[in-house]
């Protein structure tokens, strides 16, 4: 959660986009890794998987940006994904993330 608030403070954001579009594909994943490491990898994701090995990209859940700008609609769909599967925790955090970025962006 660190990094999403770090790029809205930072207004390293998109407010409308079509999220389906935006999200990153297997490829974006695989090169953002082979340059960046796990570490700033997981940074890009709101949760853990259970069960999913260290190190492996099943392992991180409900990604909310691009790897260079966090979405609005990247979080609108982690809450709801979130919600739908019973994950409150992330729910909340991405919840909070979209009000902090409305009054970050008002």
């Amino acid at each position: 959660m660190a990094k999403a608030r770090e790029l809205i403070d930072s207004r390293q954001y998109v407010l409308r986009s079509e999220w389906g579009d935006a999200q990153p594909r297997a490829a974006d994943e695989n090169e953002y890794l082979e340059a960046h490491g796990w570490d700033e990898y997981s940074a890009w994701h709101l949760g853990l998987t259970d069960g999913a090995s260290d190190e492996t990209k099943a392992r991180y859940a409900f990604v909310y940006g691009d790897f260079r700008r966090l979405h609005r609609m990247g979080l609108i769909a982690c809450r709801y994904r979130a919600a739908e599967w019973g994950h409150k925790e992330v729910e909340l955090a991405a919840h909070d993330l979209i009000q902090y970025m409305d009054r970050t962006s008002a």
